[in-house]
This record gives C-alpha cells, structure tokens and sequence, in this order.
C-alpha cells in the first residue's frame, strides 16, 4: 500500500501510540492468522498497575460495549482487563480505526457460547509494559 498509515494514534506519545492493522483481518474482520494482534494506546498512564500484573495468567479483556451514542461520535474504546478473579484498568484504548475490529471479535465470541473477553498478553518493552490484545486467539 502506498499511503499506508503507521505510528498508531497521534494524540499520544511515539512510544505509547499502540499498534495494529486492518491488512491483519480479513474482509469479515476475522483475524487472517492465530498471531495476530492489537497493542493498546495510552498505557503510559497506568505503568504502576501494569508491573503489578506482569506475569499473571490468564489475562482477559473486560471491555463494555459502546452505547449508540459513543458509535455516533467515535469515542474512544477504553479496555480493562480482568486478571486474578477481578477488573482491573483501564489500561489504555483501542488505537483508531480497529474499534470495529475489537466489537466484531467480541459479538462473535458472544454467538458463538463463549465468554466475550480476549486473551491478553502483558508484555514488558524498553518504553515500559504494554498490553497486547490476543485478536487470532478469538477466531
């Protein structure tokens, strides 16, 4: 693609902006492959609370649906996490443009029986711990 779109969501940091794409999903928004994934934006802000989980397992998303409301003005997607029997965050947002990406796994997670959370991957790097959302782990 030549005009491709990179560095993630401007309104943070470089090191902070998250990280995805759509080239990543097919045209039904089901992830191409099982390694796909999402980094969130904005997780500069709740480093203290991310170093306290580094490690723990499972990790999932507990992310609320946007009302129609937040879907008229593209608000933002914030994403807690649910670790250790509880909800913790938030912890950052869904960069910009892959909300629907992220609303698609959770309604076909919810048809399909299963609990709508995505596996997440807390992942420590030299601009501090960040928080990967598992997408190919949802198809």
């Amino acid at each position: 693609m030549l005009f491709r779109r990179r560095g993630g969501d401007p309104e943070f940091p470089k090191g902070d902006r998250g990280r995805g794409s759509l080239a990543d999903y097919r045209f039904d928004l089901l992830p191409a492959n099982g390694g796909t994934a999402i980094r969130l934006a904005g997780s500069d802000p709740h480093q203290d609370l991310l170093r306290d989980i580094v490690g723990a397992e499972p990790v999932e998303t507990a992310i609320a649906r946007r009302t129609d409301e937040e879907e008229r003005t593209d608000a933002p997607l914030p994403v807690r996490i649910f670790v250790d029997g509880r909800i913790v965050g938030p912890v950052g947002r869904v960069p910009r443009g892959l909300e629907g990406v992220v609303n698609e796994a959770l309604s076909r997670l919810d048809m399909a029986g299963r609990k709508p959370r995505i596996p997440v991957r807390i992942v420590a790097t030299r601009q501090g711990v960040r928080v990967d959302l598992l997408m190919g782990e949802t198809r």
